[in-house]
Formats: structure tokens, sequence, C-alpha cells
């Protein structure tokens, strides 16, 4: 888990990009400790409000010079509309960064990043660590329609080997973002594979890099109560090093797994006899 710290963040900018409001914060002690895939939770609602739950984003990406972290926002609910509402001058409660980051290559290598709707808000900073170290990087994003589209642009100004994929047809191919995977990754020889997703798309992503001969690292979504890792709602099975099944927690030790590792068929009800208590880790939202 990283070293987080709860702040009181002034909001910078609140502005729309899509279907999601971009948030900047000042949050100076957060920003330097943040790397693509962690995570931040977010209080809603003030402190009279009876909105107990924290509510968990994605950390888009920070900026430790500036000492800023960037939010994107889907209003879901109560909690995030009224977060997607807040204005320049305004202050929220966080407490960043959560989770472990996803790891680069140890080498340069060619890379897939995969995502769909506000899933892909850690891509572009990982692409962005990715092409730094000497690899390439290649998108496959999608939506249920074009307007839930996250990163495309972003993605385009990395590489031209972006493809888009919606549901609905109304933007790039249609379907689903797996569908056209597997060619994505042949077509650029793709060694790793870096998805962001709930724990269904990211069984699919995981099976076929994995049958492709590409290592997957998968950044799992998850229900959370806490983030911090004291309700153990967002567990996880997870085959550890020493080949035992655990119930893991996404907030702790995740959200980032090796997607060779997790018992995707089992997601959400937990191995038949885990060991040990919950204690790794699982992604958020």
């Amino acid at each position: 888990m990283a070293n987080p710290v709860r702040t009181a963040a002034e909001v910078l900018s609140s502005t729309p990009e899509g279907a999601y409001r971009r948030l900047v914060l000042h949050a100076p002690a957060a920003a330097p400790r943040v790397g693509p895939g962690h995570f931040t939770t977010v209080a809603v609602g003030g402190p009279l409000s009876s909105a107990l739950l924290r509510r968990a984003f994605w950390i888009h990406r920070a900026d430790p010079a500036a000492g800023t972290v960037e939010l994107l926002v889907e209003e879901l609910g109560a909690g995030t509309r009224e977060l997607a509402r807040t204005r320049a001058g305004e202050q929220v409660d966080l407490i960043a960064p959560l989770g472990t980051p996803f790891p680069l290559p140890e080498a340069p290598v060619s890379t897939l990043l995969v995502a769909t709707g506000h899933s892909a808000a850690p891509l572009p900073a990982l692409a962005e660590e990715i092409r730094r170290g000497g690899g390439q990087v290649g998108f496959v994003l999608g939506a249920a329609s074009a307007e839930g589209l996250l990163g495309v642009e972003q993605a385009r100004a990395l590489t031209a080997d972006v493809l888009v994929v919606t549901e609905d047809g109304s933007a790039g191919l249609t379907g689903q973002v797996t569908d056209p995977l597997g060619e994505a990754i042949k077509a650029i020889d793709a060694r790793v594979v870096y998805a962001c997703g709930p724990p269904p798309l990211l069984a699919e992503v995981s099976r076929i890099s994995l049958g492709l001969g590409a290592r997957c690292w998968t950044a799992v979504e998850a229900a959370m109560g806490c983030g911090t890792g004291l309700c153990a709602a967002c567990v996880l099975p997870v085959v550890g090093a020493d080949g035992v099944d655990r119930l893991t927690r996404c907030c702790t030790d995740g959200p980032v797994f090796d997607g060779a590792r997790v018992r995707w068929s089992q997601a959400g009800s937990g191995p038949p006899d885990p060991a040990g208590p919950a204690g790794a880790g699982v992604a958020a939202r």
C-alpha cells in the first residue's frame, strides 16, 4: 500500500470532459506520492451528511511540481453528483494515494492498455511512464456509447495504435472492448497488457492475453466501504507465490494484480477454502 495522507484539497478547477467532470485539486502532500493505478477516497456531503462512506476514484494524473491531483468524476448517484458540482475555491476531504500502482516494465517492451468508460482514467499517465522508459504503447478503449469514451484524444497524442469500441456503434468498432483484443495484441506484438475495470472484463482480458503469451496486469474495480482495509468488503481470491489461495483486499494490496494469479471464476464468492484472513488487494471506484 502507498503512504497516503488525508488532506483538505482546494478545487482549482472543475471542467466538463464528455460524460465526466475533471477536477483539479491542490493536494501538495499527496501529489508526489502518486503513481499510475493509485486511487483516492473522497468524503461527500460535508461533516453533517448522512453519506458516511467515502467515494473512491482512480487518480487520473498527478503533478508533483504543481502539487495537483486530477480526478474524473462520473455522476452515478447523489455523492458523485455533489462532487461533480463543486467549484473552484471549494475544498474536498481526500485520502490519497491509496492502493498499489501499476508495475512498469523492467526493459523497453511493447504494451497494450485496455479499459472501458471511466476505468480508462489512469491509463494515459501510465502510457507516458512506459514511453519515458523507452517502451511502446497501444490502446483499446471502449464504452457503451461515444459519450462515455474517456482518454481517446490523450491516447492518440501518444500513439497511432488506438482502437475504439462502443457497444452501440456510435464510435469506432461495434461490440465489446475485448472483441478485437487478441488481434490488437498480435498487431503490435504486445508482451504486456495493462487493463483496468470490473472483474468480468478483467477475467476476459486476462484469458486472452495469457493465451497469447502476454503478461497481464489488472487494476480491479470493486465496491468499497472504507478504502483502507478495515471493512474487508472488497476481497478477491488470489493465488500467492506459495500457491495458496487467499482472500485479498483490493484497497490495500491492490488494486493492481497479476491477472494470472486471480481466481476470476470465484470473484465475488471467494475460493472454497481460502487460507488466512483477507489480506491483499483490489481497486477502486
